[in-house]
């Protein structure tokens, strides 16, 4: 095969990939545009968090460094040692408090403990972070992969794979 047809071909696959639906160039933009944000967040010894949660797991949600896009975050179990989460309560009956800062976006100050646990409920292995500290940045942020996504109560639904494959970061 030349390298006009292997072009063409690309072009082709592209154009049918954006033009699936508009949500999908809609999403494109977006990412863009809050890629273009995050990178101009100041630089420091700090992390992004969003929290994302799940009933019945165990995870308590997305981290990532400054200026790092959301598609590199990481989902993480919480190490509670030093301080415990913000919606630390009981998670079941009339009292219930956990869980209740879904998609709460914090500035976390702390570390990646080097660990790994395992999540049940979810079947994945993910990494442990220890906070030391957690300062509410936006109750209200938004979409946090694309703005077509959509949570669910009952499965993992909003992750980094979700994000169109033209608009990764590599």
């Amino acid at each position: 095969m030349n390298t006009t047809a292997k072009r063409t071909i690309a072009a082709v696959l592209l154009t049918l990939t954006l033009s699936q639906c508009d949500t999908t160039k809609s999403d494109l933009e977006a990412i863009a545009k809050q890629n273009a944000v995050i990178m101009k967040e100041q630089p420091g010894n700090y992390f992004v968090a969003r929290r994302y949660h799940v009933p019945g797991t165990r995870f308590w949600g997305y981290v990532r460094t400054p200026r790092t896009p959301w598609a590199k975050a990481d989902l993480v179990l919480m190490d509670e040692e030093l301080c415990p989460t913000p919606d630390r309560g009981p998670e079941d009956g009339p009292n219930k408090t956990y869980g209740r800062d879904q998609n709460y976006e914090y500035i976390l100050y702390g570390n990646y403990t080097g660990r790994y646990a395992y999540d049940p409920n979810s079947n994945q292995k993910l990494k442990v972070f220890r906070a030391k500290k957690y300062q509410l940045r936006n109750a209200d942020p938004g979409w946090l992969f694309k703005p077509s996504e959509r949570y669910s109560t009952k499965e993992v639904s909003i992750r980094p794979a979700i994000i169109p494959a033209t608009a990764k970061v590599q």
